[in-house]
């Protein structure tokens, strides 16, 4: 079992009224994460909204059948709410009903749905959390750092997935393999109309080509055979199902900076690498720069997330190629981060950088700065 960071954050809201919601793709550890905490707290009651009576009794709307699930617990969590149509309208319901006072928790596994689902209604009635695959700090806190550093290149190949990290290589690769089927799409397939999942696939298989890059939309739209449109839709779709995320151009509108590119990482290397079916090695491969950008970026993402930091990743680039793989704006400051795997090799910070923009620092992090990067 694994301690996760997104447990901090979530008491911090315990004795809030608010409806807390954990988003999160599948697998990543929601249902394993309130069995925790019904283990910690014995007043409390997972309801799982894939069950036909349980969906049944919450679309009748009617708070006394409600009350009667909860069986008198004082904490009560919904699982899989999304499959509840209308599942806003009722939490509304429950929120605003003087009767019902026990603290509710929703998890759902596409926060596009759920997003759409818990909007307006809930507006000012919720906290919003997102969970992702398990981080380098949950690992090492179980492990052991110098575990983690024994299992690095298996990590930038295989990923950090609860159900994944601790089988046999053997095994690895064919659970990720069916991850990133249909599985791991299920809620995009279930509830947006997406006419032909073969686009769908080759557009995520072109962003995992280009990873670490400037990615063009048109370029994409062009590859794949849809309209720009539908390009941007499927990337949103990709989005909000927690697969994959964007990171856009720092720019203060000097003339030769990029202002309106972006690039995009998957939250998971080895949903990445299962896009490509490609999992040999870390030493024969090509791609370790970009398997080592996408490892660094989303575990940053993953560290600001878990512990409730609020800050904004961006890159930053000029037309003419000089270029910085992440800046973090926090708390009205400048950090800027390059990540090379080569150790030995020398960085060179652009100077256009270092003179336009006060910077609080810039860190190169290569293998053996990582720890210290996470964990800082």
């Amino acid at each position: 079992m694994y301690n996760r960071e997104i447990l901090k954050p979530l008491k911090n809201w315990w004795n809030s009224k608010e409806i807390l919601i954990l988003f999160g793709a599948r697998q990543v550890g929601k249902s394993t994460l309130l069995d925790i905490l019904c283990e910690q707290n014995p007043d409390m009651i997972i309801l799982n909204c894939e069950q036909t009576i349980v969906a049944d009794i919450l679309q009748s709307k009617d708070i006394n059948r409600i009350q009667n699930l909860f069986e008198n617990k004082q904490i009560v969590a919904f699982a899989e709410a999304q499959e509840i149509p209308e599942i806003s309208k009722i939490l509304k319901l429950l929120y605003d009903d003087k009767r019902i006072q026990q603290k509710l928790i929703v998890t759902g596994s596409s926060s596009f749905e759920l997003a759409n689902k818990t909007g307006e209604p809930l507006t000012g009635r919720n906290i919003k959390f997102r969970m992702f695959p398990l981080s380098l700090a949950e690992i090492s806190e179980k492990k052991g750092y110098l575990n983690v550093e024994e299992m690095l290149d298996e990590l930038l190949v295989y990923g950090s997935y609860p159900g994944i990290i601790d089988l046999p290589l053997s095994e690895k690769k064919k659970k990720l393999m069916d991850l990133t089927g249909d599985y791991l799409f299920k809620d995009i397939y279930k509830f947006e109309q997406v006419r032909n999942p073969d686009v769908l696939r080759k557009l995520l298989k072109a962003i995992a080509l280009q990873v670490g890059n400037l990615v063009s939309v048109p370029e994409l739209a062009s590859l794949t055979g849809v309209s720009v449109i539908t390009a941007e839709r499927y990337l949103d779709l990709l989005e909000k199902s927690f697969v994959i995320f964007r990171l856009g151009s720092y720019s203060n509108n000097l003339r030769n900076e990029l202002k309106k590119s972006r690039k995009y990482y998957f939250y998971d290397n080895g949903v990445r690498n299962a896009v490509l079916n490609n999992f040999i090695s870390v030493s024969e491969r090509t791609d370790i720069g970009a398997l080592w950008e996408n490892f660094c970026v989303s575990e940053y993402l993953k560290r600001n997330e878990n512990r409730g930091i609020l800050s904004n990743l961006y890159f930053w680039r000029t037309y003419d190629g000089a270029e910085i793989d992440m800046v973090e704006e926090r708390d009205g400051k400048l950090f800027a981060f390059e990540f090379k795997w080569n150790v030995k090799r020398k960085v060179a910070i652009p100077f256009s950088f270092r003179e336009n923009y006060d910077v609080e620092s810039i860190e190169v992090i290569n293998r053996e700065k990582l720890y210290f990067f996470i964990n800082d």
